[in-house]
């Protein structure tokens, strides 16, 4: 009866929360950043060969097994995609410090707060973890040498960072000179990459690393200030991109797949290429142009309320999944079966396995973390 009681009683909650939407609200936004984290992880879960290298726990794509796969790559690599809506969501939230009469510190300290409490959990956790495996486990290498997997969310969360920490300087440039501001970004990507791949100055990659995802942030601030408002200028962008994929990629230098692959001299996410920034460009103008739809869509009670639950818990999804992953496979050894290297047919058929399993510990997982990211996520329409 209690948990019954408990059960209604959230119920209720979240009603509450889907009455109290805003109409204005771009509710495509939330649903696609919902949808960018779980194609992330679903990937990782069950579209990586995860298995032991050398005692190393590693997840290669199996991309060049699948013919056409890296085709799959220009779809299901969504990482510009979300730094588009978080561009998107921080110019929202820079609107709304500025309007109240604050300013840099006080979006910093609302924006990074909730980025960081959760990851230092995380990473606090891992520490005392890693400490007890090496006092009760013989030559136990630490968990970044056997698995460092374990941490692939915090790369993301510290490029995610970086460009945050920029709002301040790239929403008032944005704001001054819109689409022109994107524009100079995006001229200096190219310039980077062509000192890198033309000049022969590897290092100028690095300032592509740096500033390939700020690009990708600004085109969510176009999104969100109604600049690709016009359908013509969102199928410029879509098609513009897109073409620009296919011409960047047919170039020798430039791998056709999104994502690493093993055998590849070159990854476009790291250092990251000027590739990224194309299909960011297609990824903003396809996003915008099923976004009404969506919020049409979304207008219904039932998958509105999906996005609340998940987006309020997005974060603790996000920086535990790996975990989820590990616990699962450290399980399946524990059994006496070795996952294997390749994709073979019994590979491929044991996929819902890898989506089941780590879903369930998942769950487990963010029970028990969630409250952390609660703490630190107050009320709010950006």
């Amino acid at each position: 009866m209690a948990s019954r009681s408990r059960l209604a009683s959230a119920m209720e909650r979240l009603d509450e929360r889907v009455d109290a939407t805003p109409p204005d609200r771009n509710r495509a936004v939330d649903f696609l950043r919902v949808a960018a984290i779980c194609v992330v992880i679903t990937w990782h879960w069950t579209l990586s060969v995860n298995h032991r290298r050398d005692g190393q726990l590693v997840n290669p794509n199996p991309v060049e097994d699948v013919p056409g796969g890296w085709l799959l790559t220009w779809v299901f690599q969504i990482m510009p995609l979300f730094f588009i809506i978080g561009g998107y969501a921080n110019l929202t939230g820079w609107d709304s410090v500025t309007r109240a009469g604050r300013g840099a510190a006080e979006f910093l300290r609302r924006r990074l707060s909730r980025l960081l409490v959760p990851a230092i959990v995380f990473a606090a956790i891992w520490v005392i973890i890693d400490a007890v495996c090496r006092i009760v486990i013989d030559d136990y290498a630490g968990a970044l040498t056997v698995m460092p997997i374990l941490f692939t969310p915090l790369w993301f969360l510290g490029a995610y960072v970086w460009v945050t920490l920029w709002v301040p300087i790239t929403a008032r440039l944005h704001r001054r000179y819109g689409i022109g501001a994107a524009a100079v970004i995006g001229v200096v990507v190219i310039g980077a990459d062509a000192g890198r791949f033309g000049l022969g100055q590897e290092w100028m990659g690095w300032i592509n690393t740096a500033l390939v995802w700020i690009f990708a942030h600004q085109l969510g601030y176009l999104w969100r200030d109604g600049l690709l408002q016009a359908a013509w200028r969102r199928w410029i962008f879509a098609l513009g991109g897109l073409a620009g994929l296919v011409v960047l990629t047919g170039i020798d230098v430039y791998p056709r797949s999104m994502v690493s692959v093993p055998g590849e001299d070159i990854s476009h996410m790291l250092p990251t290429t000027a590739v990224i920034a194309s299909l960011a460009i297609s990824q903003v103008g396809f996003a915008t142009l099923v976004a009404p739809a969506l919020s049409r869509w979304l207008r219904r009670r039932w998958p509105w309320r999906i996005v609340i639950v998940l987006g309020a818990v997005l974060l603790t999804i996000f920086l535990w999944h790996m975990t989820a992953l590990l616990i699962v496979f450290l399980g399946v050894e524990a059994l006496g079966f070795t996952p294997g290297a390749e994709p073979t047919l019994e590979w491929w058929a044991l996929r819902p396995f890898w989506l089941v399993a780590p879903a369930v510990v998942l769950a487990v997982l963010v029970a028990v973390f969630a409250p952390v990211e609660q703490r630190v996520r107050p009320g709010r329409r950006s």
